[in-house]
């Protein structure tokens, strides 16, 4: 894995709507902040609209190959996430994203994009995206200017242990809903070796129980380290009182691999930005992970 050049003060970055529309005012807190410290460049179609999808495939999908094709871009950040990225996957070049060798950032929808930079040995950062990042505290947003800059990754400590043990991989994961999406097209992200992390947001814990047994009877944990599950947000229980916690730990102990939750990642306002790629080393019964940048 390869770590995109840092960023310094002036850096140019472009702003890209992959996915769904997404609140202006929101938008504007995200774009005033980012301005004092970079040269924000907005994609030709970062405003449209065309239903739940921020303009139609082909405009969006030409925003982001032109974010890949500009030499002064340095780095690639979406607005907001929410639908849309696992449409432009066919018609996106690996060897085109290897070659840009841009840092990516974003999360929930992004996952999909995380994983063809995965794929083309390049790190990226699963973090807030421009509507988000303002809401974040300070030290939140300061973690976030680090990894762009090229400042080591800082650990995670106080995380809950699930499953006791130690373990060593490459840090990749995401949303839960967007992994499991991906299972058995061509897209499907390389996940063994991983200390793969999982987050989800506004799904009934029988959903996330259906998302994880999909991704273990297609074999998608065989080799997985070690996992980090982040925030489950809005996934309260129904009618019959099964919270979120029982269904991920009755599914995922039997991996008998080491496992912590509670980690600062996902739906939040404070979401600790991680660097995809990075060595990760978990400790479960400690609660930490320690990463190790490439």
């Amino acid at each position: 894995m390869q770590r995109p050049p840092a960023l310094r003060h002036g850096s140019k970055m472009r702003v890209i709507a992959p996915s769904s529309p997404f609140d202006r005012e929101r938008f504007d807190r995200g774009h005033a902040l980012l301005s004092q410290r970079y040269v924000l460049e907005l994609a030709t179609s970062l405003f449209a609209r065309e239903g739940y999808l921020a303009g139609n495939d082909a405009a969006r999908l030409a925003d982001l190959v032109q974010s890949l094709d500009d030499r002064e871009t340095e780095a690639v950040v979406a607005a907001r996430g929410g639908y849309g990225v696992t449409r432009l996957l066919p018609a996106l070049d690996v060897g085109a994203i290897r070659r840009a060798g841009k840092w990516l950032v974003g999360f929930s929808d992004l996952t999909a994009l995380h994983g063809l930079w995965a794929r083309a040995g390049l790190c990226s950062i699963h973090g807030a995206m421009v509507c988000s990042l303002p809401e974040a505290k300070a030290a939140y947003q300061d973690a976030w200017f680090d990894l762009l800059e090229g400042l080591p990754p800082k650990p995670m400590t106080g995380l809950t242990r699930l499953c006791g043990g130690r373990a060593e991989g490459r840090l990749f994961g995401g949303n839960l809903t967007v992994l499991c999406a991906l299972v058995g097209t061509p897209f499907q992200p390389p996940l063994t070796d991983s200390v793969l992390v999982l987050e989800d947001i506004s799904e009934r814990p029988y959903r996330i129980d259906r998302m994880l047994t999909t991704m273990i009877q297609a074999g998608c944990f065989a080799g997985v380290r070690a996992i980090v599950l982040g925030q489950f947000t809005d996934c309260g229980p129904g009618p019959d009182g099964t919270t979120v916690e029982h269904v991920l730990i009755e599914r995922l102990s039997p991996l008998g691999i080491p496992i912590v939750a509670n980690a600062p990642v996902g739906h939040i306002d404070d979401n600790l930005p991680l660097l995809f790629g990075a060595q990760a080393s978990l400790d479960a019964d400690r609660g930490s992970v320690h990463f190790e940048a490439p």
